[in-house]
């Protein structure tokens, strides 16, 4: 029942902090949630977890996300439960709130579980490899985010309203970030007042559009000074939506605390 961590020194852009396979758990209780996000899944036997009011029976190839700091607790029922687990980290961590919608839960079914086990195995396998293959260990991390990204929780209510004006916004806000967007021209693109779309966008991802908008940019920004260092500051404001650089410095600091310098320097 191996467990495996990366390195404190790795520079991927997302990248597993821990992972575990066929790991015998013990009953775990957490008041107080998880400081990143926590994917647990059954491998062999029934595991009960409980998020808030609701708890869920975890059968083989079924699994949950947890978003850091959404207290839980679980245990097994019966004599022993196996597990899979991964955590999450990376220098693009603060992006993966944008792709679950800030979801606080997220379930994968079993169809999507024996996906997720498939890579998890092969994320393990990576681990006791040599050489150490960083990135393709990075690429595994991004296709489990990105199959628990399809599997996310949907509103119970409002749904037909979010497919309608929500994410069609999200979509052009994905597409033209690198364009003037402004919370007039998106609600006009989808034909409701700009307070109703306001209202909409916040209850679904918990954040403004501004917000998104802004969570979104640097994100792309942050790919931009790592992946192209030939870049100046002054092109990578323009490519991501900011006439401006100062104006862009300035974002960026508050998001981050640094500037798009001394974030290139620290991770170059």
């Amino acid at each position: 029942m191996p467990i495996y961590f990366s390195s404190t020194l790795c520079r991927e852009p997302f990248q597993f902090d821990s992972l575990g396979i066929h790991w015998e758990q013990e009953p775990i209780h957490r008041p107080k949630g998880f400081p990143l996000y926590h994917y647990l899944q059954t491998d062999r036997g029934i595991g009960s977890i409980t998020v808030g009011n609701d708890t869920y029976l975890l059968e083989e190839d079924q699994g949950i996300l947890l978003a850091p700091g959404v207290p839980h607790e679980y245990h097994g029922e019966g004599n022993r439960w196996l597990t899979f687990f991964a955590t999450f980290s990376g220098l693009l961590q603060e992006g993966i709130p944008l792709l679950f919608q800030n979801a606080p839960v997220i379930l994968a079914e079993k169809e999507k579980g024996r996906m997720i086990r498939h890579i998890i195995q092969r994320a393990a396998d990576s681990f006791e490899s040599t050489p150490f293959d960083l990135d393709q260990r990075s690429i595994y991390s991004y296709q489990l985010l990105l199959l628990l990204a399809d599997c996310r929780k949907q509103l119970k209510s409002g749904s037909a309203a979010v497919e309608k004006y929500v994410r069609p916004v999200l979509k052009i806000i994905q597409d033209r970030y690198m364009e003037t967007l402004t919370l007039e021209e998106l609600s006009g693109r989808v034909y409701i007042s700009s307070q109703y779309l306001s209202r909409l966008f916040t209850e679904y991802t918990g954040c403004s559009v501004y917000e998104y908008l802004t969570s979104y940019r640097m994100i792309r920004a942050k790919e931009l000074l790592l992946r192209r260092p030939d870049l100046s500051i002054q092109v990578i404001a323009n490519d991501v939506g900011y006439s401006d650089a100062s104006h862009f410095i300035l974002m960026f600091r508050k998001a981050t605390g640094m500037t798009p310098g001394t974030f290139r320097k620290m991770h170059l």
